[in-house]
């Protein structure tokens, strides 16, 4: 776990060093859906697709971890049982 909080560090700040160094890039037009359309900054360009990206990394990674969780839950559960089954059988052979 602590391999991925310095994994997204390290990705942070090589984002903030390339906002910085990219900070006077040239300007891109962006059309969506043929009736709007706005100008931004290359950079603000990049950052945003990043964005979007590690939230729909989330978006498709909250659903498995959820029913990962319940299985986990039910396999724990699934464990005791048959923990106590086994202490009643080593008793009954006693």
């Amino acid at each position: 776990m602590q391999f991925f909080y310095w994994m997204i560090f390290l990705i942070v700040i090589a984002l903030a060093v390339f906002s910085i160094e990219n900070s006077d890039a040239p300007k891109v037009t962006i059309k969506l859906f043929l009736l709007w359309k706005f100008e931004t900054s290359l950079v603000y360009t990049i950052l945003g697709s990043v964005g979007l990206g590690i939230l729909l990394s989330f978006l498709f990674w909250i659903p498995r971890a959820i029913r990962s969780s319940f299985s986990m839950r039910k396999l724990d559960k699934e464990i005791q049982e048959l923990e106590v089954k086994h202490q009643q059988k080593m008793r009954e052979n006693r």
